[in-house]
């Protein structure tokens, strides 16, 4: 299980998509290691 997975920042962002925390949180996607871990984890389950 990653940290994204039950990240409080990851939820306020997905209720509210128009919010300065779901901007923020999209900013931090762009260059957090742990997220691209996390992507590459989902993406690896999907093709399994």
């Amino acid at each position: 299980m990653h940290a994204c997975d039950k990240c409080p920042l990851r939820r306020l962002a997905e209720k509210r998509p128009g919010s300065f925390l779901a901007r923020l949180w999209r900013w931090h996607t762009g260059w957090c290691p742990g997220w691209k871990r996390y992507q590459k984890a989902l993406s690896q389950k999907e093709n399994a």
